[in-house]
């Protein structure tokens, strides 16, 4: 059995994760001693990171520059024009914003309105509902640590997941990314930590490094955080 500390090791998340997810039920434990210190098994922790919540079958097909891609996925796209870094996402969010599926950018000032820019032109999406009526959510993280950045992921993937069977889909711009974290190194390990928590939830994400901001050391540690893309032509996602 293993206490917070050592489950928060074992997950690679915070032990204020641990201790949010056993206080909600999410997380099985026991209380032991006088203290009621928690204790958690090694299989329950398994389990939980292999839980998954149930989607649409008809809705949940996902497909990217004609790559069909698995529910969960956290993938990396690395590219070095600003051409190349709408090819993939926009017609991502698009596919998502026809479907009525939750769609959650990660940007911000005029990388952001790019975005909304090209959005807004694509056949078959209003933009303006989609953002009205919550499809469609432009994120901002607050605090700057990894805690709090996957405290915040998992209330919005929580409120999404409970009106009803549904896909996520999510892009997160790494240059914005960064200036929400304390360092890159925190952002970095965020990312690692995402790569965890987003499998319990039936999201597709892509997270994007403008190559041009970024050194070698930080792309390949972003490489490594995203083992999805090594079972896919990965070409599709250098732009």
């Amino acid at each position: 059995m293993l206490n917070t500390k050592e489950a928060a090791g074992f997950l690679r998340v915070s032990e204020a994760s641990i201790r949010r997810w056993s206080d909600s039920g999410l997380l099985p434990g026991v209380r032991i001693g006088r203290r009621r210190e928690r204790r958690f098994s090694e299989s329950d922790l398994v389990a939980f990171i292999d839980h998954s919540y149930s989607i649409d079958s008809r809705t949940s097909a996902v497909t990217i520059a004609g790559t069909p891609i698995s529910v969960p996925s956290h993938l990396a796209t690395l590219f070095s024009t600003d051409t190349g870094g709408l090819r993939l996402t926009v017609p991502f969010f698009a596919d998502g914003i026809r479907l009525g599926q939750p769609c959650f950018l990660v940007a911000a000032g005029d990388l952001a309105g790019r975005y909304l820019d090209a959005l807004g032109t694509m056949d078959g999406v209003d933009l303006d509902a989609a953002i009205r009526n919550g499809t469609f959510t432009v994120v901002r993280f607050g605090g700057g640590t990894v805690a709090e950045a996957i405290a915040q992921w998992e209330r919005n993937f929580a409120a999404a997941v409970v009106k009803g069977p549904t896909l996520i889909r999510v892009v997160g711009e790494m240059v914005s990314e960064r200036t929400m974290f304390v360092s890159e190194d925190e952002m970095l390990r965020y990312e690692e930590a995402f790569e965890l928590m987003s499998r319990r939830f039936p999201t597709v994400t892509m997270c994007q490094y403008d190559v041009r901001h970024f050194d070698g050391v930080a792309l390949l540690r972003a490489i490594k955080a995203h083992p999805d893309l090594f079972g896919l032509r990965l070409g599709t996602f250098l732009n």
